[in-house]
């Protein structure tokens, strides 16, 4: 419900400033924030790659060309731990991008006390990037409580996929923020 306010924000913004919209969607970098979107979309199947370990209750890596419990070869032969490392470390990398790409805007003259343009665009994505900081934090205490266990079972595996639907919804609400901020012109 929460993001449905702020696109419903973006849309009222469009319809009622066409031109403030133009000029100040012509200072966005398209390229960078596409290579972005592709880091995080990556991070979901990254995720879900250790939610596949986590079901065959592999939380840590089991030796290259070895089977998992259902039969089926590991891609890398990855536990859960590895592959959401993996998405923990392209998470931070698509938040990274964000802050250096607010860096850029404010460089360009765009801070977010500019215009009603710039307080949507900062309120929006921030909004998004503070949601991804929590799932990174999911991230580290769904691997911490992998090492902590005794015996990593379906509890913990229920675990890594609850993050996993969190995760999955967050990179979905970017697919929508990512195409309504940067191609709806």
């Amino acid at each position: 419900m929460f993001f449905a306010g702020l696109f419903a924000i973006y849309f009222t913004l469009r319809s009622t400033s066409p031109e403030l919209w133009a000029d100040r969607t012509e200072l966005l970098n398209v390229t960078f924030a596409a290579v972005n979107t592709a880091i995080l979309v990556a991070s979901s199947f990254t995720c879900q790659m250790g939610v596949f370990a986590a079901e065959d209750l592999q939380p840590y890596r089991i030796a290259k060309g070895q089977v998992n419990a259902a039969g089926r070869r590991r891609l890398f032969g990855w536990g859960m731990v590895e592959w959401f490392w993996l998405t923990f470390a392209l998470g931070a990398i698509f938040v990274s991008g964000q802050v250096w790409e607010y860096a850029q805007l404010v460089a360009e003259g765009l801070p977010i006390s500019a215009d009603s343009y710039a307080s949507a665009f900062y309120i929006t994505t921030g909004f998004h990037a503070l949601h991804v900081t929590g799932g990174l934090i999911a991230f580290i205490l769904v691997i911490g409580r992998a090492y902590a266990v005794k015996n990593f079972g379906h509890k913990e595996a229920t675990s890594s996929i609850v993050v996993s639907y969190y995760w999955h919804f967050v990179d979905v609400v970017w697919v929508a923020l990512f195409l309504v901020i940067y191609f709806l012109k």
